[in-house]
């Protein structure tokens, strides 16, 4: 029987230590790495060429809304699964706008995990019912938040600096990460500020919880 290779990625430890205790007990799944940022992850998924990626949204370095859009640019067969505390259907919309196929809250029991890991292996989508519900309530409302929002607002890049900024990274440590220039950096920095309106770097990092590119 070939099994499904699954990549864990969770900023938090004892998640994915419980994740991957549970998920042995099922003979078709197999957990062959954990990454606790989207960077880490878009590495490991390089090296580990996972089936499934079940991708925390709000993680540092890099949220896992962006890391889902590189993941599936470079390898398109890999199957994404959203795991997260937001009922948001901001990020609903967002995650699968990068390309996820399901959706799961992170209350869900480990039953319905191992379900949605087969459904989206049979190329199909899954959403946790209470998402599901969500967005139903929001079609019918046709309601949508304001357009100015992180993921619509500000290009990859600058979503990129403005996470590493409200992560308390200075302008040095963020240019040798990201492998540019301090001057590119500040101009990133500037663009961001002009584009959100925001003047200080505690406001930005308001605006980046709020937009779940970091946790608190």
């Amino acid at each position: 029987m070939k099994k499904i290779r699954i990549l864990l990625v969770d900023d938090h430890k004892i998640l994915r230590d419980g994740i991957r205790s549970l998920l042995k007990e099922y003979p078709d799944l197999e957990v062959v790495g954990e990454a606790a940022d989207g960077r880490t992850a878009l590495r490991l998924v390089k090296e580990l060429s996972p089936d499934v990626v079940i991708m925390d949204i709000s993680m540092p370095d890099l949220n896992g809304i962006d890391a889902t859009r590189r993941i599936l640019a470079d390898q398109p067969r890999i199957k994404v699964m959203a795991l997260s505390m937001h009922y948001d259907k901001h990020f609903v919309s967002e995650i699968f706008k990068a390309g996820a196929s399901g959706y799961l809250l992170k209350e869900c029991a480990f039953e319905e995990m191992a379900h949605a890991i087969r459904v989206v292996m049979d190329n199909k989508t899954y959403i946790n019912p209470q998402i599901a519900s969500l967005i139903v309530e929001s079609l019918i409302n046709n309601s949508s938040r304001s357009s100015h929002q992180a993921f619509s607002l500000l290009t990859e890049r600058e979503r990129e600096v403005l996470q590493l900024i409200a992560e308390g990274k200075s302008t040095k440590q963020i240019a040798s990460q990201l492998n540019v220039s301090s001057k590119t950096v500040e101009s990133h920095r500037r663009q961001v500020m002009g584009k959100l309106n925001i003047r200080n770097v505690a406001d930005l990092t308001k605006y980046a919880i709020r937009e779940g590119l970091i946790s608190i």
